[in-house]
């Protein structure tokens, strides 16, 4: 097997039955939580109707065990189940990259993985492939771009905040959507300037004002509002001003993101009135009857010329279109 620009080729060996404890996870699977309900599904699929699509295996030269490549969500409700027996696709075995890529190219990132995992695992890859480019790893890894440069903002966070988003417990994990969504926040420039900040102290702020009831984060996405006022205030030149209302609004849990208003800055206003434009043109657009106007070229143009304007907008606001 080799790595090009292809992606990774595998070469098979065969399919067949094996023992289920004959098996054993991949330590390089970039998927390290499973949850029970989808779990459950799923045995309950298997129970029925058996394994339908058998597992992707190797066999590890060193120990002469066969390592999971795909399916190790099949594997464990076998097991829950007590089969015996399990078909599997052996392949030949992978380098440390291969084998991660591989698996990325094989699971693509389904919807219901947690990002930190994943993340973990491209920190591996761009270690062994001394690759850092985001365009370059999506290609490799079959993830989307957008993806890659948010796992990249997870693996900006200390140990402790990662070990947050890999809580085995579902009900006490922290959404990797909290780091990635304050990451702007605690990397702006002048934030991290002002005489007063501590990364860690501030981040354990933001959790405890998004955790602890009264709730002053209500949503992740909260975090764009604060960068919008810290913004602002540099645009408008306040930032001193900004510096002392930040302060106040990390160490006092219950005041909330309104007191970072900045009175000079318009940004705000500007917003609402552009709201109100776009809603008229939304119903102009609604209300368009496409076979009367089928020959206005210019209107096609117009508004494809729209859309290419708004997916740029979006995707620079990490917006998912």
């Amino acid at each position: 097997m080799r790595i090009n620009k292809d992606g990774l080729r595998t070469e098979g060996i065969g399919v067949k039955n094996v023992l289920t404890n004959s098996l054993k996870a991949n330590p390089h699977n970039p998927r390290m939580l499973f949850d029970r309900k989808p779990l459950n599904i799923l045995k309950e699929s298997i129970n029925r109707v058996g394994i339908l699509v058998p597992l992707t295996v190797y066999k590890e030269s060193k120990t002469g065990q066969l390592i999971i490549l795909d399916g190790q969500r099949r594997w464990m409700c076998a097991q829950d189940l007590n089969l015996t027996e399990v078909p599997v696709n052996e392949v030949a075995e992978p380098s440390l990259a291969q084998n991660i890529v591989t698996m990325f190219q094989i699971h693509k990132l389904r919807h219901d993985w947690e990002l930190m995992p994943t993340a973990l695992k491209l920190e591996v890859l761009i270690r062994e492939l001394k690759e850092t480019n985001p365009a370059r790893l999506a290609e490799l890894t079959a993830l989307n771009q957008a993806v890659v440069v948010r796992c990249k903002k997870l693996l900006y966070y200390s140990k402790q905040y990662q070990d947050m988003m890999l809580d085995p417990n579902q009900d006490k994990r922290i959404k990797a959507d909290f780091f990635i969504e304050l990451y702007p926040v605690i990397t702006d420039r002048d934030v991290k300037k002002m005489p007063w900040f501590q990364q860690t102290s501030f981040i354990d702020q933001m959790l405890s004002k998004y955790l602890v009831s009264p709730k002053t984060i209500k949503s992740v996405t909260d975090f764009r509002l604060i960068k919008q006022h810290i913004t602002n205030a540099r645009t408008a030149d306040r930032l001193s001003q900004l510096s002392n209302k930040l302060q106040q609004f990390c160490e006092e849990r219950e005041t909330p993101i309104s007191i970072l208003e900045v009175s000079e800055a318009k940004v705000h206003t500007v917003a609402k009135k552009l709201v109100k434009t776009i809603g008229r043109i939304q119903t102009d657009i609604e209300s368009l009857d496409v076979e009367s106007y089928y020959g206005e070229k210019e209107l096609w143009d117009a508004l494809s010329e729209l859309l290419r304007l708004l997916q740029k907008k979006l995707l620079q606001a990490d917006r998912r279109i």
